[in-house]
């Protein structure tokens, strides 16, 4: 998906109209929206996709938290047979405006950023957040990397394994042996 396309679902988020007490979101995906989520992570299908969140304001941005649940369906790595996966996820994201220091870093500059830290915030410029893109993202992360049905392996496809190893090293090694040479 690229930066300017349309987001699939309305999840923007003033900051500047953020009640103090903070607000929820609840997202509940149509079938038409579905389609288009299956689409952007290049999956067969999604079947239920559906978030909320609790929005309140942090030091002049915001923090999200709440849950996405979704039932979706991958081709199996193997078999390109279909196979349903159950997302749940638990969403903490901390979206911070980006500093605007008078002494910006110099190029070449060594700036310190802690990877390690969880709480690691999200820079926005702007008075809005788009949440849909988290939601999204929080989506692609949980997806299986390598989806297969239970028990699933190549042996099942049939293929023939070679035992003969194969590639510049072994061919050198069959010219030694060709040679008379002993290993």
């Amino acid at each position: 998906m690229s930066e300017h396309a349309e987001p699939i679902f309305d999840a923007v988020v003033r900051i500047d109209k953020l009640p103090a007490a903070g607000r929820s979101i609840s997202v509940n995906a149509n079938d038409a929206e579905c389609k288009a989520i299956a689409e952007a992570m290049n999956i067969v299908s999604v079947e239920r996709f559906s978030a909320s969140l609790t929005i309140v304001p942090l030091r002049g941005g915001l923090r999200a938290q709440g849950r996405l649940d979704a039932q979706v369906t991958q081709a199996s790595v193997v078999s390109f047979e279909p196979v349903p996966e159950t997302i749940s996820e638990d969403i903490d994201r901390v979206f911070l405006p980006a500093p605007r220091d008078e002494h910006a870093p110099v190029p070449g500059a060594e700036i310190f950023i802690d990877l390690e830290n969880d709480d690691f915030p999200d820079h926005i410029d702007g008075p809005e957040v788009d949440l849909s893109a988290l939601l999204l993202e929080s989506l692609a992360l949980a997806l299986d990397p390598y989806p297969r049905k239970s028990g699933e392996s190549l042996d099942d496809l049939g293929i023939a394994h070679k035992d003969v190893e194969e590639g510049p090293f072994a061919k050198l090694a069959g010219l030694k042996n060709e040679n008379g040479d002993k290993d």
